[in-house]
């Protein structure tokens, strides 16, 4: 990607993070007077840092998966001149995906027991049993090795080794959200395995457009993302209505999941997702019917729509985020 649609899908994802904690609740609330806690700058990080965690997780498997999947490589599998760049673009991602996520484990400790930043060394040993720090230790290791081996990937095999890698990174944060926490037995399984499948979707989703504006104008990497994405569409879409389902409680009353719409931040939010995921349907299906059909005649038209695509899809991620902190 250009440097300024990079910064306009950082801008983009930060801004309505920022808006969308504050409007739903979810914003660090300020501590009464006479007690001690992180303190509001690092309360404010601790969403931020997530934020970027997931857009350098994003941009790391978009450009694994341009690597693996949508460059050409040559006829014993070796990866050509773009799909080693796209690799080392991923090992670059990877590192800050895991340098995000080491202030997001401080930041996360040093909120959840309630001490400054600088007390916390005074209770690491408190610090490792919350299970939300242990996740973020096991995403950092993850990351890190998952920098080095991409960073020296050079065949379309071992790309697709890196594609596992980056779905295993992903894992251990989604299993301390509001899937595995929200409820208990067989509903606790069913929203943690539909949000790791939301995610992983969206990332491939998000991603690979990404990599597809930074590595390729071939035709025949646009189509087969184009049906992917598609596949990733339909799973973003049906796992986020079952996820939803079971946080607001549709499955108990009928009406639940409308009234709670309305009525709360976490629903206002859920249903800013599903307008966003409208859109970005919509310009889908205007990719196919109009801009992909013209891409050879009309490139810039697709490339454009594309680029705006993309800035939607961060600011849903800043949504997204704001959700998992959202009450």
């Amino acid at each position: 990607m250009r440097k300024d649609l990079t910064a306009g899908v950082v801008a983009a994802g930060t801004g309505v993070l920022v808006v969308a904690l504050l409007a739903a609740g979810g914003a660090p609330q300020p501590l009464p007077a006479g007690l001690t806690g992180a303190g509001q700058p690092v309360s404010w990080a601790v969403p931020v840092l997530r934020l970027l965690a997931d857009l350098a997780a994003i941009a790391c498997g978009g450009a694994v998966l341009a690597a693996a999947v949508l460059l050409p490589a040559d006829e014993s599998g070796k990866l050509a001149g773009k799909g080693i760049r796209a690799c080392q673009d991923a090992a670059v991602a990877a590192a800050v995906w895991a340098v995000a996520s080491i202030g997001g484990l401080v930041g996360t400790a040093a909120v959840i027991l309630g001490v400054p930043l600088a007390h916390l060394l005074d209770h690491a040993e408190l610090a490792g049993g919350v299970v939300q720090v242990r996740a973020l230790a096991l995403t950092v290791v993850l990351t890190a090795v998952l920098a080095v081996v991409v960073s020296g990937a050079r065949t379309v095999r071992s790309a697709r080794i890196c594609l596992v890698l980056v779905a295993a990174a992903l894992v251990p944060t989604l299993l301390t959200g509001h899937g595995a926490l929200a409820r208990t037995g067989l509903w606790s399984v069913l929203a943690t395995s539909s949000l790791v499948v939301h995610v992983f979707a969206a990332t491939v989703w998000i991603g690979g457009l990404a990599a597809l504006i930074r590595y390729t104008r071939d035709r025949g990497a646009v189509e087969r993302f184009s049906r992917l994405a598609l596949v990733c569409a339909i799973a973003v879409g049906v796992t986020g209505l079952v996820t939803a389902e079971v946080h607001l409680g549709g499955r108990e009353d009928g009406w639940g999941l409308i009234t709670q719409w309305v009525t709360t931040g976490y629903g206002a939010l859920v249903f800013g997702k599903a307008v966003a995921f409208a859109a970005l349907v919509g310009i889908g299906w205007w990719h196919r019917r109009s801009t992909l059909p013209a891409l050879v005649d009309r490139p810039v038209a697709f490339w454009r729509l594309a680029a705006a695509e993309l800035l939607l899809m961060a600011a849903t991620v800043g949504l997204a985020v704001a959700l998992s902190r959202t009450p």
